[in-house]
C-alpha cells in the first residue's frame, strides 16, 4: 500500500557544497542518460518549469538542459534513495541525445566481458525488448547474410503475419499446458515477431511505451 505524505526538498541530503548528484533517466525505455548535480535551486526550478535545470560546478551557476543545443530535457517524475542523498529523474530527452558528444546517453565506454579493455558504443543500457527491438532495426537497415530477420523481413507481410498466428498458437498450448518454461519461451518468440511485424509497419518499440504508459494513468 502507498502511503502519500507531505514532501519539502529540505527533506534531501545535500553535501558540504549543498549539491546532490542527479540521474537522468529515460521515462519510457529506463535508459541512463547521464549523471549531472542539483541543488536546492536548481530542484525548485526544475519542479516549477517541469524542465529539467542542473548546477554547473565549473561556472557555479544555473543552467537548463539543452538551453544553448536544443537538447532538453522534460520532467516526467522524480524519485530519491533510502539515504535521500541521490536523486533519479525521469525525463522526456528532446532532440539528439543528453550527452554533449552526441550520443543519446553519456554512458558510451564499455568494459568488455574480460574486464581488461574498454571500447565505444553507440547502444545504451536499457531493457531487454527495447535493445532487442534496436538491434532489429539495425538489421533492417544494414542486412547480414543467413539473417533470419532479414529473411522475414523480405518475405514481407504474408511471411511475417503468419508467423506471428504460429507464435500465438504455439504460446496459447503452452499457457494450456501450464508449462512455465514454455510459455516464457514462446512468449519471447512472439514479441521478437511481433517486433518485426512493426519495423515493417514503420511503428517504433517506443509508441508501443507511450501508450502503455498513457494507458496506465
Amino acid at each position: 500500500m502507498v502511503f502519500s505524505q507531505d514532501f519539502s526538498l529540505d527533506e534531501l541530503s545535500y553535501d558540504n557544497n549543498g549539491l546532490i548528484p542527479a540521474i537522468a533517466q529515460d521515462w519510457l525505455d529506463g535508459t541512463i542518460l547521464m549523471l549531472a548535480w542539483m541543488n536546492r535551486e536548481s530542484l525548485q526550478k526544475t519542479l516549477e518549469t517541469k524542465e529539467v535545470h542542473y548546477w554547473s560546478r565549473s561556472r557555479s551557476e544555473l543552467w537548463r538542459k539543452g538551453a544553448t543545443s536544443g537538447n532538453t530535457q522534460s520532467l516526467k517524475g522524480i524519485r530519491f534513495d533510502c539515504d535521500s542523498d541521490s536523486i533519479i529523474l525521469c525525463i522526456e530527452q528532446k532532440g539528439d541525445g543528453a550527452c554533449h558528444t552526441g550520443e543519446r546517453s553519456c554512458f558510451f565506454n564499455k568494459i568488455d566481458d574480460s574486464f581488461h579493455k574498454k571500447f565505444k558504443t553507440s547502444k545504451p543500457l536499457s531493457n531487454q525488448c527495447s535493445d532487442l527491438f534496436t538491434i532489429l532495426k539495425e538489421r533492417a537497415s544494414m542486412p547480414k547474410e543467413g539473417s533470419y530477420t532479414n529473411h522475414l523481413l523480405k518475405g514481407g507481410s504474408n511471411m511475417i503475419l503468419k508467423k506471428i498466428g504460429e507464435e500465438a498458437a504455439e504460446f496459447i498450448m503452452a499457457c494450456k499446458d501450464k508449462d512455465k518454461l514454455s510459455i516464457a519461451n514462446e512468449a519471447v518468440d512472439l514479441i521478437y515477431h511481433l517486433q518485426v511485424a512493426l519495423i515493417h509497419n514503420g511503428v517504433q518499440w517506443r509508441d508501443l511505451l507511450s501508450i502503455i504508459e498513457e494507458r496506465r494513468k
